[in-house]
């Protein structure tokens, strides 16, 4: 999976599609990450016991990993990214825009 956590994302497509967010969790078996204050979702809570009220929970859902694109450090904007390996065999994300280590 070439997103990690605490990575700048955008959203490419959905309901969202062009927000900018930072991501908080990654599931690198479901291929899917969260993304803070996005893909925003709702939970009713019913009341235990009596007397108590319900709760309405708001909470970032999972998004699908396809549909987020790293942001590029020096232009900004969305990119995909590839993998080189340097001269002490260090294996490094790079921005295919800008050809930067990210």
């Amino acid at each position: 999976m070439k997103i990690k956590k605490d990575d700048k994302v955008v959203i490419i497509c959905g309901k969202d599609k062009g927000k900018v967010g930072k991501v908080m969790q990654v599931f690198p078996k479901e291929n899917k990450v969260v993304v803070e204050g996005l893909n925003i979702r709702y939970k009713n809570i019913k009341p235990k016991k009596q007397g108590e009220k319900g709760q309405r929970l708001e909470f970032a859902a999972p998004l699908e990993a396809s549909n987020v694109m790293l942001i590029d450090t020096k232009s900004g904007q969305g990119t995909r990214v590839g993998y080189k390996i340097l001269e002490n065999k260090e294996k490094v994300r790079i921005s295919r825009k800008s050809g930067e280590v990210i």
